[in-house]
């Protein structure tokens, strides 16, 4: 809805930075000393390809980006979740060394 109630270009900035944001936030159980280096490796790894789609939808929208960037959404959501779990659950105790 925010395209056709704000225009394009709003979006598509909105879009930016809410990726930025949501990296950030991402980087937060590391920053907490809830995770360690597997999750923060993958977080930034993640993120950054995610910042990448953001970035290019940002300078040259398509339809094609779009979908390429929805699904990326999914999986950088699934990969992340399953870090934060083989961090907990393979190096228990990493958390408390890194932090």
């Amino acid at each position: 809805m925010l395209p056709v109630t704000h225009g394009e270009r709003f979006t598509r900035l909105h879009i930016l930075l809410y990726t930025l944001i949501l990296v950030a936030t991402s980087l937060l159980p590391y920053a907490l000393g809830m995770s360690g280096l597997l999750y923060l490796a993958a977080t930034l790894v993640l993120g950054a390809g995610f910042l990448r789609y953001a970035v290019q939808l940002y300078r040259r929208y398509s339809d094609a980006l779009a979908q390429r960037t929805f699904v990326y959404s999914i999986v950088y959501l699934s990969v992340l979740f399953a870090a934060l779990l083989l961090d907990h659950y393979l190096l228990p105790g990493a958390a408390a060394l890194a932090g």
